[in-house]
């Protein structure tokens, strides 16, 4: 079975435990055959990623490592970019990943209007905080330059204990939309495995956003175990595949100069 892992922060994230080469260390030891660093970048001065990734040392460390580990491990660079698509900051940021070279961009919503989401569905009607955070998702796959969509359903890491899941049923012209807009400007939708690790414990997103990305035609997966310590570094990997297989899906992707290669999926060593 071919491992890969899409969706890693290492110290040079403001929340990383681990240093890169760690990971490079931990991926070997597991199986793991590719690794992408998807550091958080964020051109948005309120955000609290904003300054912390320093690009030079990022780029140093991944060519270290990828010398370090050439023979053992495949090492994409990446970004998880929040909100990519505020419009008085897509200049600057576009600005800024021309000079990067970069592999694979995840887009991800962490804030509406500059505040964390936690604490803006304090503010809001719990009736408004999955169709908000929804709406925000779409805005961000109309305007912004991304691979992968992250974690798409995130909002119910932090509604789930006060407020419960999202009700499917309710929301699903809603994910429809931004998934046919998905395939539509051929991003890819993330698996991310956080969530199993979360109170919610089923992946971002839930097994039945999945199955309707599959039955409207979608094929570009990622995985991603959004790793921020060794220790989950692949984490429900196998389990992960098992359930594409289950829902109909062949293949995962991987990325390099911001291009998808298929990778099968290997039922014989699951």
């Amino acid at each position: 079975m071919r491992i890969i892992d899409y969706h890693v922060h290492s110290q040079h994230s403001f929340d990383g435990k681990n240093t890169m080469e760690e990971f490079c260390q931990q991926a070997i030891m597991l199986g793991v055959t590719e690794l992408c660093f998807t550091e958080h970048f964020s051109v948005d001065p309120k955000d609290v990623s904003y300054g912390i990734l320093k690009t030079s040392s990022y780029s140093a460390n991944i060519e270290s490592c990828r010398k370090s580990f050439q023979d053992k491990l495949i090492i994409r660079k990446g970004l998880e970019i929040g909100e990519p698509h505020l419009k008085q900051y897509k200049r600057n940021l576009q600005s800024q990943i021309q000079k990067m070279d970069l592999d694979f961009i995840i887009g991800s919503i962490h804030n509406i209007n500059s505040v964390k989401l936690r604490l803006y569905m304090q503010s809001i009607d719990k009736k408004y905080i999955y169709q908000n955070y929804f709406q925000e998702i779409y805005q961000m796959l109309e305007q912004a330059d991304i691979d992968a969509l992250g974690h798409l359903d995130l909002m119910k890491r932090y509604a789930y204990e006060p407020f419960g899941t999202y009700d499917f049923l309710q929301y699903q012209d809603l994910l429809q939309m931004i998934l046919k807009r998905m395939i539509d400007k051929n991003i890819a939708l993330e698996i991310n495995t956080s969530g199993i690790r979360d109170s919610v414990k089923e992946t971002y997103p839930a097994p039945r956003v999945l199955e309707l990305y599959k039955k409207l035609g979608g094929i570009l997966l990622t995985f991603g175990s959004d790793a921020h310590k060794c220790t989950d570094l692949a984490s429900s990997y196998a389990d992960t595949m098992k359930l594409l297989l289950q829902l109909g899906f062949k293949d995962i992707f991987s990325y390099k100069n911001r291009q998808p290669t298929a990778i099968r999926i290997d039922s014989t060593t699951l």
